[in-house]
């Protein structure tokens, strides 16, 4: 029996690997968001479980996390491999060290158990914990009833911490090298209707921070529900109560959001998904192949009543720069003079130093009239190596599939239609999927949210499905509509409470097609923008300062004790 008991000491690190698989399995292809309110326990439970008897716990408390961190990553953006394998392998290797910096911090807030010698011991980490309670106890009262465990306010003390701590790796990871925040605890969410409605105030982060805190409650509860059956008869806790009622409380204010409709008028929209080979969208060879099919595909929306009011075109959907490669010019001008309606289409720029942009282009009036936007947010190993040239592996690593830099754009433009119906925010590729990004859009007068995207790089994958996930809240969050023309993937209209109403299908159900999607949306008529909107992410920067505040105190406090 002795191989036993050293296979059973193994148990946190297949439990850390669960959590990472768990919550993997919330997104696309999998989808089974319900699993988010559980998917953090495991990793949880091996990390204040386990260990006693290691050296340097800390250490294993940060190889856990890694280690769950690098299950998540590569399983959820296994995608990635349609693309570049060694990116995928990197950047799994670089965003689990958010997962192990909060792990790190569970260890460092692990409660002490005091618990009956009945209990068994894997379930006990040792006594020396940061979080213990002092202060002596009435005589009448057990050591084990003076568990922290026992205690609904330490319960719930310790899950807002963590909670806190979690958005704040989440926020963190949405910034270090301009940031990748795709898959955050609250994103599985994206298709609670109800509950996604609070992210008009908190933003995502706000949802990562009820899963995050209901993950910590559920593990505290089965704990605390252990040690009763030793100590005393069991009895009703708040802190689980009070979990459960601040659910509730979510779902009750998105019922009474759903049924808000602000005062809107009609625009009319017409979105084009080509489904154009990667390897032939920047071939010369294919360039009048490319025009006719866009003029097949665009026909049945111009000639349909009413007249569509903007007609959409995907990312980079002309072979060559529009403004600089004279075929692609003379096509999309032409096209404009005869179609006589508003054209967004996303393109490559130039500016006078000669450097390159990812760009939107609105053209209107027959060509006579072409609002430009500069990509502001680029994708990091996709449009630009971040320190390619300090650190030359890097560049060597992706190869030929990212041969040069894009440029940073600088202003975030918002085109106006020619009829005044709209102002449109043009968010290109993977830009509606941060939300401070297009809030700016939103200050900048836009009431229209459109994304011209170019998921076909991930061919058949799930990536378009996330990319979508992760693009619906920006609906919500700012009470306004989006239109999304993919080259493939997923082309659709959300309405402004992040409800997708119409996508574009193949008589087979498959989204992965050609064809031409037409549909109406509501472009509301008052001007009034939402707490996020006039205030960002300001619940996420309050749990990166309250971060900050816990890690200041356990500095402290550690410092103290080697003294003592």
């Amino acid at each position: 029996m002795a191989w036993f008991s050293k296979a059973l000491r193994l148990w946190p690190w297949p439990a850390a690997i669960s959590s990472g698989l768990l919550y993997a399995f919330c997104f696309a292809p999998f989808n089974q968001a319900w699993l988010c309110w559980l998917a953090l326990t495991p990793l949880l439970a091996a990390i204040w479980f386990s260990g006693a008897e290691a050296k340097r716990r800390w250490r294993r408390d940060l190889a856990l996390g890694y280690v769950a961190g690098l299950a998540f990553f590569w399983t959820v953006f296994f995608w990635l491999r349609t693309v570049t394998v060694p990116g995928l392998v990197l950047v799994g290797l670089y965003m689990a060290i958010y997962f192990a910096l909060w792990s790190w911090i569970c260890g460092l807030l692990r409660p002490s158990l005091r618990a009956p010698a009945v209990v068994n011991r894997w379930m006990q980490p040792p006594p020396n914990s940061l979080l213990s309670s002092t202060g002596s106890a009435p005589a009448s009262e057990s050591p084990q009833s003076r568990s922290p465990w026992l205690r609904s306010t330490n319960n719930l003390r310790l899950a807002f911490l963590l909670a806190a701590v979690w958005v704040a790796q989440e926020w963190l990871r949405s910034l270090v090298l301009t940031g990748w925040g795709w898959n955050t605890l609250g994103t599985a969410l994206h298709a609670q209707l109800t509950l996604i409605q609070i992210t008009e105030f908190t933003g995502v982060a706000g949802l990562s921070f009820l899963v995050a805190f209901a993950n910590v409650i559920l593990l505290t509860t089965v704990r605390r529900f252990i040690l009763e059956i030793h100590v005393r008869p069991m009895r009703p806790h708040y802190d689980l109560t009070l979990t459960m009622a601040a659910i509730v409380g979510v779902m009750g204010f998105g019922l009474r959001a759903l049924q808000v409709h602000r005062p809107a008028n009609p625009l009319h929209v017409a979105l084009v998904q080509p489904n154009i080979p990667r390897d032939q969208k920047f071939n010369a060879e294919f360039a009048q192949s490319t025009f006719d099919q866009f003029t097949r595909l665009s026909a049945p929306a111009l000639g349909s009543s009413p007249r569509p009011d903007l007609l959409v075109w995907p990312e980079s959907s002309m072979p060559g720069p529009v403004l600089h490669d004279e075929p692609s010019h003379r096509f999309v001008m032409d096209f404009s003079g005869s179609a006589q309606t508003d054209l967004l289409l996303g393109t490559i720029d130039r500016d006078e130093a000669e450097a390159w942009y990812n760009a939107a282009l609105l053209v209107s009036d027959a060509g006579k009239r072409v609002q430009v936007y500069r990509k502001v947010h680029l994708v990091p190993f996709g449009e630009y190596v971040p320190g390619r040239h300090t650190m030359p592996l890097l560049a060597r690593i992706v190869g030929d599939q990212v041969p040069d830099d894009f440029a940073f754009g600088k202003e975030h433009t918002v085109f106006r239609l020619s009829n005044d119906k709209a102002t449109v925010a043009p968010l290109i590729c993977f830009e509606d999927t941060i939300g401070d990004l297009t809030r700016q859009f939103v200050l900048a007068g836009a009431n229209l949210l459109a994304n011209v995207t170019n998921d076909g790089w991930f061919l058949r994958s799930a990536g378009s499905q996330q990319h979508l996930a992760n693009a619906v809240f920006r609906c919500a969050e700012t009470r306004l509509p989006m239109v999304r023309a993919a080259n493939t993937g997923v082309t659709c209209f959300i309405n402004e409470f992040g409800r997708i109403t119409q996508i574009l299908r193949d008589e087979n159900g498959s989204q992965f097609t050609e064809g031409v999607l037409m549909g109406e949306v509501a472009i509301p008529i008052d001007k009034r923008t939402t707490f996020y909107v006039r205030h960002g992410e300001l619940f996420a920067e309050c749990c990166v300062g309250i971060s900050a505040m816990v890690l200041l105190f356990l500095g402290v406090r550690l410092v103290r004790r080697r003294r003592l």
